[in-house]
């Protein structure tokens, strides 16, 4: 019995890997076709021959100036739209039809992030072991990811997880993933995708709408990242970007209600509270402390401003909060401050798109640009992903 046990302690010893998992190649894409945030009222309510209700055009224009965005990308065209005027109600004959369009969609665009973060790792498609896809966009299986697998070339043996309806803190739910993966599996080299398309989503305003109501049209926007996350980097072609240090998960209670998703029949559809950034940094910093626990051996003090800062960016508003919340500077949140006016809250794929300008920030700076770090993203639930990073040098 005792040398069984010692042979099976050891076989799970050979099986993990000796370091901790690093992001070593990061991508991102976006639909060709984009509306700029100021003109989005006017087309949105023309679009959608809703014209007439001229007050509710007032609010969702006063709405849009407020969560601070400038663009957004969007696979759906004013033609597509045109082409399937059941899209703009809600329809539940419209269903499919959403859905086969991301079913064909979703899977080329995951893969233009996957194949710039496949190049910058270094090595080629083939040795990707895992495969993490996350979506908030279809619901059918398989799915994008069996067409990602295709369309990348990747091994018919590579294992294949798919996170579906988990809003917008999935991005960090699928590194965390990936992490576990990584550490877990000597050699492993996990590719995390995570692809939006809001054609599931978009619908017409309504008489009934209010201001909490149409945020989702007002804040959401299409695209897609990618990261190569592995452990014991040795190949000469390997860069680690940022070391995945640990990684938590908190559900706040009793916050059910200030965010979540469904899929029925008219499509995508959930609620969003307009106090949802207020409540969300009134509750950040116990998350981070608790985030932060394992680092507290090392004796060090830390302070926020010490740290550099990687948030999903929901909304501006979110990002006053924070910053008030917990006293930073101006430029802790910089680059996700550029990620949301530039793309819009793109759900799981925004907080990849954050990971990418902050390391071009931090190329940039070179030494003076901070070590350690965090990763923060907000889902339904209301549930707050952290992950403490480290920062390599170039």
């Amino acid at each position: 019995m005792a040398s069984t046990l010692a042979a099976v302690r050891e076989i799970r010893r050979a099986q993990r890997a000796d370091g901790p998992a690093a992001m070593l190649g990061i991508g991102t894409a976006n639909p060709a076709y984009y509306v700029l945030q100021d003109e989005f009222p006017d087309y949105y309510f023309r679009v959608t021959r809703k014209e007439h209700l001229t007050d509710l055009k007032d609010t969702f224009s006063k709405l849009c100036r407020i969560v601070g965005l400038e663009r957004r990308f969007f696979h759906h065209t004013e033609q597509l739209l045109n082409a399937n005027p059941a899209f703009l109600h809600g329809t539940p004959s419209a269903l499919d039809a959403r859905l086969d369009i991301v079913a064909k969609a979703a899977p080329v665009l995951a893969a233009s992030a996957a194949a710039k973060a496949i190049a910058r790792w270094g090595r080629p498609a083939t040795d990707i072991t895992h495969l993490v896809v996350s979506t908030s966009s279809e619901a059918r299986s398989p799915g994008a990811d069996l067409g990602l697998a295709t369309l990348l070339g990747l091994r018919p043996d590579v294992c294949r997880t798919v996170l579906q309806l988990n809003g917008c803190s999935a991005g960090c739910a699928a590194l965390r993933l990936a992490k576990d993966l990584a550490e877990n599996n000597r050699g492993a080299r996990v590719l995390v995708a995570c692809v939006e398309l809001t054609i599931t989503s978009f619908r017409g305003p309504d008489e009934g709408d209010t201001f909490d109501t149409l945020i989702p049209q007002a804040l959401f926007g299409d695209g897609a990242g990618a990261v190569v996350v592995g452990a014991d980097a040795v190949h000469p072609a390997e860069r680690p970007l940022f070391e995945m240090v640990s990684a938590s998960q908190a559900l706040i209670p009793g916050s059910e209600q200030l965010l979540n998703m469904r899929l029925g029949e008219g499509g995508i559809d959930g609620d969003i509270s307009f106090n949802l950034p207020r409540f969300a940094a009134q509750n950040l910093e116990r998350c981070l402390l608790d985030a932060f626990r394992p680092l507290a051996v090392s004796g060090a003090e830390w302070k926020w401003n010490d740290l550099f800062w990687a948030v999903h960016p929901g909304s501006r508003g979110i990002l006053d909060h924070i910053d008030s919340a917990l006293g930073l500077e101006p430029r802790k949140l910089a680059a996700s401050r550029t990620v949301v006016r530039d793309y819009g809250n793109m759900l799981s794929a925004t907080v990849i798109f954050v990971l990418e300008e902050l390391r071009r920030r931090m190329d940039e700076e070179g030494d003076e640009a901070d070590e350690w770090g965090m990763m923060v993203g907000f889902g339904p639930g209301f549930t707050v992903e952290t992950m403490v990073l480290h920062a390599t040098k170039s």
